[in-house]
């Protein structure tokens, strides 16, 4: 019996997926910026603004200012109901236009507050370009493809990290902060692009013409409600346990660099190699998560890369962090803490199944960005505990609990393995 062949994706449907691929991609690229240049640009910037710049100063300082920017990316829920009304590709194209515009304006920062600002701002536009992108695939892929490309998109993402690892082990360590934040502009490119040569789905062109009504009211009446709930919790949960590690990935490496003598310089492109190692790891999870959700659904594989996310922070931050040759292995539990960060490929296909056309980008904005004032949250908490307790690695490797509370969550949510596009 000859094997059915996946249906061919026209010009437009490619073009689309680039477009949002190439988007998605810059936008991990920015996220990870900051996190790179973190400990550099708050040493330069802290005592410009009056402030102490010791390492405690600097690690309470960037969580500080990663809460600013998630609360903004939790704002970016408006872009759910704006690209319900007029359309996916026009508010793709306008979300990567702001996150650019507002990276490259960081690089311009003269003191803590200014930078904080650019990096709220920023996260309006980051925040917006996941469900824009998750919902274009969705509907403009053909029904035998979209859980593959909602895989293949999730890839862009971390793809990102390991560009800027390139350009911090290039540009960064020899022109320094500033030219890493003036890369994050580049973006605008893709979003001119994006606007001029990728159409609307003929999925939403079709719900928009016989359709009418408030989605953000819609995804929280009736049958929705509680789906809402649960998809939302279980976000919050990937993005509060997988930011912390990331955020604190490069200053963790940074710590053990010079605990192992290593010049500054050296331990810059050292933190370049462990977001590289993370981001294949990454990728290779974003990949395999259409394929172990088809066979073993939704619910059953968010689980797996649940307890692989718990496993894997708990090991590196805990333990590897504190062993006084602990490099080594650092770095190779970075493969799999990253390997399990794959699981927000799970969200994006699984969340556009749950909802009607109507609704679909407003449900899909607003689980993925509403978690990030959770996120916000959490971060003044681990910055606070930092400053008490003096102590990067414990207080990290706590937020592997939510991983294991978000096992609780995954049997009340609804599995949809089997089912086509609502």
């Amino acid at each position: 019996m000859n094997a059915v062949m996946p249906t061919k994706l026209n010009r437009q449907q490619i073009l689309g997926f680039w477009a949002s691929w190439s988007g998605w991609m810059l936008d991990g690229m920015d996220s990870v910026i900051y996190a790179l240049v973190l400990s550099p640009a708050l040493k330069e910037l802290l005592p410009l603004s009056g402030l102490a710049g010791g390492p405690a100063d600097i690690a309470f300082a960037g969580s500080i200012l990663f809460a600013l920017f998630l609360m903004g990316w939790g704002l970016s829920f408006i872009w759910g109901p704006i690209a319900d009304r007029f359309g996916r590709t026009k508010c793709l194209a306008a979300s990567i236009l702001i996150f650019s515009i507002f990276t490259g304006a960081a690089a311009l920062s003269q003191n803590v507050w200014e930078l904080g600002l650019f990096r709220f701002l920023a996260g309006i536009g980051i925040g917006g370009e996941w469900a824009m992108a998750g919902t274009y695939i969705a509907e403009a892929w053909p029904e035998d493809r979209r859980k593959a490309g909602a895989g293949y998109l999730q890839t862009g993402y971390y793809a990102g990290f390991f560009l800027a690892a390139a350009l911090n082990f290039t540009v960064g360590a020899r022109y320094g902060w500033r030219a890493m934040f003036l890369c994050g502009a580049v973006p605008v490119l893709v979003a001119l692009f994006t606007l001029v040569r990728v159409k609307e789905p003929a999925r939403w062109e079709k719900s928009h013409a016989s359709t009418a009504g408030a989605p953000l009211r819609m995804i929280f009446s009736g049958e929705y409600l509680s789906r809402t709930i649960v998809n939302t919790l279980l976000v919050s949960i990937a993005i509060v346990g997988l930011w912390a590690g990331t955020v604190y990935e490069p200053t963790a490496l940074l710590t053990l660099a010079k605990n192992a003598g290593l010049s500054p310089v050296s331990g810059t492109r050292l933190v370049s190699l462990g977001t590289a190692i993370l981001s294949v790891g990454t990728i290779l999870g974003c990949l395999l998560a259409p394929v172990l959700a088809e066979r073993y659904g939704r619910k059953k594989t968010l689980a797996g890369y649940f307890i692989g996310m718990a496993l894997a922070i708990a090991l590196a931050f805990g333990w590897a962090f504190y062993l006084p040759a602990g490099l080594t292995p650092f770095l190779a539990i970075l493969f799999f803490l990253g390997l399990a960060g794959g699981n927000f490929a799970i969200f994006s296909l699984w969340l556009p199944e749950q909802y009607t056309t109507a609704m679909r980008a407003t449900a899909f904005a607003f689980c993925t960005s509403f978690g990030r004032f959770l996120g916000a949250a959490a971060n003044f908490a681990i910055a606070a505990t930092i400053a008490w307790t003096g102590s990067l690695g414990h207080v990290i490797a706590l937020t592997a609990i939510p991983f294991v509370l978000g096992l609780a969550i995954i049997p009340f949510a609804l599995e949809t393995k089997g089912r086509k596009l609502p």
